[in-house]
């Protein structure tokens, strides 16, 4: 069986020695008194919940799956899902980050980010049910009436109800200018919503009280296409003047996907017949206004690799210092055993290192991106507030996409250090590999995050987003260029970025004749994307543990090993997986031609 230990020591170390967030916070006026100390106490305790609460759950979870009544279309989640559910709601974890005003904690939203990376690890299937509550706040908070805001807004912060997002129809996933589900307007000024919804992940459940849906449709004048779709906000229960639950609404499961991994949550196939909604927004603006939920939805996928990424490593460690297997190469390690831990033959630390790079450079990222979304709402500075902005825009499908290959590469790596033993349900890797391939697919594929990069985040503006954020690294670049103990860090850093420019600037001309262009080298740019600003972590994370020993050592004392830890994993992620992006930019620059001169090849 799979165990779990929350990485609280890696995580404190993201927060205050990376990105010193304490000083951060105290730039916004909403933030200004949340200390360190409070920040540690809150993730110890979170780690608590998620390994001893959630974490047990995982595999008795996903081997139960969800049970749908076809008559009443109530869905009965895995056993003891609803029971930690509650848990999760009477601990007061589901208002961790939101507003005040609606009954939340307000803490940052970087450190919710980090209580859900823990969740994330200890079961994703059951974290995907509280996930989704926070983005349907989110779009609410950002597009619904003050009315609605009132009627929904604390049910969600306090956990007592949870959200979905109603996109995917069954002829239309990533066109949603497809969709034809319908709302017809009434005279009370509520509408009726007719259509299906298909893959509606915790869509049905008996966890709480109440489930709000966020559902876009067309209104029947609507213009085609994505410029006629608008957004309502259809609850399972209607919700009677004073708040109470009413009478069932006309959105129900049809039908529960069976699916390769995430067994313990609800993906459903929803029927809306004669839905009572309200309209969230403006007519016709509701894709805008979904974009908040989806937007959030993507990085929340990013940290679901993340969370996976992590557990994985931790249980191929354990099992590789324990299983004994042959020799080392280079002369016995164990002489008191018949055979050498598998830990000491060069390949298994390959995968293991290239699962703790991933994971530790993943975490510096989706920290920094929820720093960025909290300098967004709340810092005082509206250049700070527009930087963070286009900055977290032009990152956002980095998080989703990079962090996600990752995951799934890393998890079939850790799994692979079991050898037979990880094709077996018995020590919990397969599920791992099952659970993280979900994640390259859902919340927009990384083919469509990978378009998303180039195409609108990159070339849309000229590069500039790009720019901005390869000032941070021209920055960083300057100030340790004549350190000698960061060179091997520096030097790629700056040669990547140089690269990327020119990379860049190549696709862009080429695009300018065929839009193909794009098409052909986006998923190989994204990637080089990601490793780019991998590296400026790997970078900064190098700086802060070489500062740490040196600063151990002048007062004569042992380093801690952690600092000398982190250096030897940046070693070798600039060594052996930055390397990647030389061959990533050369396929790129293979062109459109070879991929679609091929009519007779996919004939």
């Amino acid at each position: 069986m799979p165990s779990y230990t929350p990485p609280l020591r890696d995580l404190q170390f993201v927060l205050h020695e990376l990105l010193d967030l304490e000083n951060e916070l105290k730039a916004m006026p909403k933030h200004a008194d949340t200390d360190a100390e409070t920040i540690n106490a809150v993730l110890e305790e979170g780690g608590k919940f998620a390994a001893e609460v959630v974490f047990p759950l995982n595999v008795s979870g996903d081997e139960e799956g969800c049970k749908l009544d076809r008559d009443s279309h109530e869905v009965k989640a895995p056993a003891g899902f609803k029971q930690a559910y509650e848990k999760y709601v009477e601990g007061g974890w589901a208002a961790l980050s939101a507003e005040e005003a609606y009954g939340g904690q307000g803490l940052p939203l970087v450190v919710n980010q980090c209580f859900f990376e823990m969740l994330n690890s200890a079961n994703q299937a059951w974290t995907m049910y509280p996930g989704l509550s926070h983005g349907a706040h989110a779009c609410l908070s950002a597009h619904g009436s003050q009315a609605q805001k009132e009627t929904y807004l604390p049910k969600l912060t306090s956990g007592e109800w949870t959200g979905t997002m109603c996109l995917t129809e069954p002829h239309c996933g990533t066109d949603l200018g497809m969709l034809r589900t319908k709302a017809e307007p009434q005279a009370d000024g509520t509408y009726r919503l007719t259509g299906q919804k298909i893959f509606i992940s915790a869509g049905e459940h008996d966890l709480a009280a109440n489930i709000v849906h966020l559902v876009l449709a067309r209104l029947p004048d609507a213009p085609a296409g994505s410029k006629g779709i608008s957004l309502f906000v259809v609850p399972k229960f209607n919700v009677n003047t004073d708040g109470s639950v009413g009478q069932r609404n006309g959105i129900y499961c049809g039908g529960l996907e069976h699916k390769m991994g995430i067994h313990g949550n609800a993906t459903c196939q929803m029927v809306l017949d004669g839905a009572v909604g309200a309209m969230v927004g403006q007519p016709n603006k509701g894709l805008a206004a979904m974009f908040v939920m989806m937007n959030g939805a993507r990085l929340g996928v990013g940290n679901q690799s993340l969370g996976l990424t992590e557990v994985a490593y931790q249980n191929a460690l354990a099992y590789a210092k324990d299983r004994i297997q042959m020799r080392s190469l280079s002369g016995v390690k164990a002489p008191s055993k018949p055979a050498d831990p598998i830990l000491v033959h060069p390949d298994v630390r390959r995968m293991l290192l290239t699962a703790k790079a991933y994971a530790e450079g993943g975490r510096a990222l989706a920290c920094y991106g929820a720093l960025l979304i909290d300098k967004e709402l709340n810092h005082p500075d509206e250049k700070v507030r527009a930087d963070s902005a286009e900055i977290l825009a032009l990152l956002t499908p980095i998080v989703k996409a990079f962090l996600t290959d990752n995951g799934y590469q890393a998890t079939t790596m850790c799994q692979q250090v079991f050898g037979g033993h990880g094709y077996i349900k018995e020590w919990g890797m397969e599920q791992y590999v099952r659970d993280a391939r979900i994640n390259m697919i859902y919340e927009g594929t990384n083919g469509i995050q990978s378009l998303d990069l180039l195409g609108r985040k990159v070339l849309g503006n000229q590069g500039a987003s790009l720019q901005k954020f390869g000032k941070l690294i021209g920055k960083l670049v300057a100030q340790e260029m004549g350190n000698e103990a960061m060179a091997e860090f520096i030097k790629p850093l700056a040669d990547l970025g140089q690269k990327m420019t020119q990379f860049t600037t190549e696709i862009g001309m080429k695009a300018m004749g065929n839009a193909d262009e794009v098409g052909a080298a986006s998923v190989d740019y994204l990637r080089v994307a990601g490793h780019l600003v991998f590296a400026y972590f790997w970078a900064r994370m190098a700086q802060v543990a070489l500062a740490k020993i040196a600063a151990a050592e002048e007062e004569a004392q042992r380093p801690d090993p952690f600092y000398k830890a982190k250096l030897q994993t940046a070693r070798f992620y600039f060594a052996r997986l930055l390397p990647e992006t030389l061959s990533l930019m050369n396929t790129a620059r293979s062109g459109a031609d070879v991929l679609m001169d091929t009519d007779l090849a996919l004939a």
